[in-house]
């Protein structure tokens, strides 16, 4: 048994960048490499493709990016792989990833999907309440789509123990992703809280890629990271005990310090000392961090408690559609005339009876993400970019957004820029709810597949 593993990020989301996830395979010395890039919104966007594309496969669509920048590495070291990429259709992802092994001339290579976290068919039987709002789910039984279920890392642990070089699975927790190695490794008791809470607190560090290097943390001339542009992902070293060393390929960009592993450690926790996961909840409320070295920080002790009975499941609706575009103004007088635009657009709204149940007229650049808390003496800009959005219930309605922004460029203000559509500008939309369902009756599978 080994008594250090070297676990590496290879993504935080979907459309992370896939240069690092190389580096990291080259030059990593990793013993596995893990890649995170499913989200709600990513489920949700996969659904709405699925409906309207019969030919999606339902796994992510960077797939063959990533796995054909890293699999000669992987291969070569001997790094495992571990992905949730599958997003809603493992086996189709783990087929492909058997075509990319055989295109470079890998032939016995044992590839598995993780199964079971799709509900849809069972999910109103499965769970009563909705998280959001305190309504039965089953209110939501007209709209549903989807229904994903977080599983854990105890399938992902039964595929590697099975031989499996690769994993891929659909909806898993993220840290579970990263704490599946250790998992396996050091062979930790899927109950021992103690031993899980660190894992798991450790893939929360992981999971989210360049946060813990310096992305998403860089604000210059207060948090200043050397050659941001060249971020690498994190690697952790970590320690049968549980401790770990988090650290990065030497001379990419970026930097890890306490500072940027404080900011990751509390990113998304809303309660630091009961961070649910499928596995464990973890505490980081005794979680000792400290710097050994360049760009090495030891991170020891973070606290573990009992998991829970049941899992987090996300529902996914169909709320509508929504129409969206923009049109812009520059130079003095920009927001006067942004102004009398917003005017002119919600009359003729009216004059076109259109049947929205949201809308916003925002000013990019001055009030589109604070809102009604932009302060009133807030310097005027140079220039404006007007965003309308809008909701409906048909896309017929959401369509007309478009057509009366069209009408701005002639029959608008003075100086209004617009640019010609080149996309649609509706979209449909699907709503994520969330429950609760009891732990015992969620299955999870496995199949196999060799290259």
């Amino acid at each position: 048994m080994k008594e250090m593993i070297r676990v590496g990020s290879g993504s935080a989301w979907w459309g992370d960048r896939v240069e690092p996830a190389a580096l990291n395979a080259e030059k990593g010395d990793l013993d596995y490499l893990c890649f995170e890039t499913m989200a709600e919104a990513t489920v949700s966007a996969a659904q709405v493709r699925a409906r309207r594309d019969p030919s999606f496969p339902g796994y992510d669509t960077y797939l063959d990016d990533r796995m054909k920048a890293v699999l000669p590495h992987c291969m070569k070291r001997g790094t495992k792989i571990i992905s949730n990429q599958g997003w809603i259709n493992p086996d189709a992802a783990a087929k492909r990833v058997v075509e990319l092994l055989q295109e470079i001339g890998y032939t016995g290579v044992k590839v598995a999907s993780v199964n079971g976290s799709l509900i849809t068919e069972h999910v109103l039987e499965l769970t009563d309440t909705i998280l959001e709002n305190g309504q039965p789910t089953s209110t939501l039984s007209s709209t549903l789509i989807s229904a994903e279920v977080y599983q854990g890392a105890e399938p992902i642990v039964d595929a590697l123990k099975a031989g499996a070089q690769i994993v891929i699975t659909g909806r898993v927790a993220d840290p579970s992703i990263f704490m599946a190695p250790m998992m396996y490794e050091f062979e930790w008791d899927p109950l021992d809280h103690v031993k899980l809470g660190q894992g798991n607190g450790l893939g929360h560090l992981l999971e989210c890629g360049a946060q813990v290097t310096g992305g998403y943390f860089a604000d210059p001339g207060f948090k200043d990271v050397p050659d941001p542009w060249n971020f690498g992902f994190p690697i952790a070293e970590v320690s049968r005990d549980g401790s770990a060393v988090l650290t990065k390929v030497a001379g990419t960009g970026g930097q890890i310090t306490l500072q940027t592993v404080k900011e990751q450690m509390l990113y998304e926790v809303h309660d630091p000392a009961n961070y649910l996961t499928p596995d464990v909840v973890v505490d980081f409320t005794t979680a000792e961090i400290e710097q050994v070295g360049p760009d090495r920080v030891k991170v020891s002790h973070i606290g573990g408690k009992p998991r829970t009975p049941t899992l987090k499941v996300s529902i996914g609706c169909t709320e509508g559609f929504i129409g969206e575009d923009m049109f812009f103004y520059a130079g003095p007088g920009a927001l006067r005339r942004a102004q009398i635009a917003k005017k002119v657009l919600e009359e003729r709204f009216k004059i076109v009876n259109l049947q929205a149940e949201d809308m916003r007229i925002d000013y990019l650049g001055l009030n589109a993400i604070h809102g009604d808390a932009t302060p009133v003496d807030a310097p005027e800009p140079y220039e404006i970019a007007v965003r309308v959005a809008a909701r409906t219930k048909t896309r017929e309605e959401a369509a007309k957004v478009g057509r009366e922004i069209d009408g701005m460029a002639v029959s608008g203000i003075a100086h209004t820029g617009k640019r010609v559509p080149h996309q649609d500008r509706t979209r449909e939309v699907i709503g994520v709810w969330s429950s609760l369902v009891p732990r015992e009756c969620v299955t999870p599978s496995i199949n196999y597949f060799v290259s």
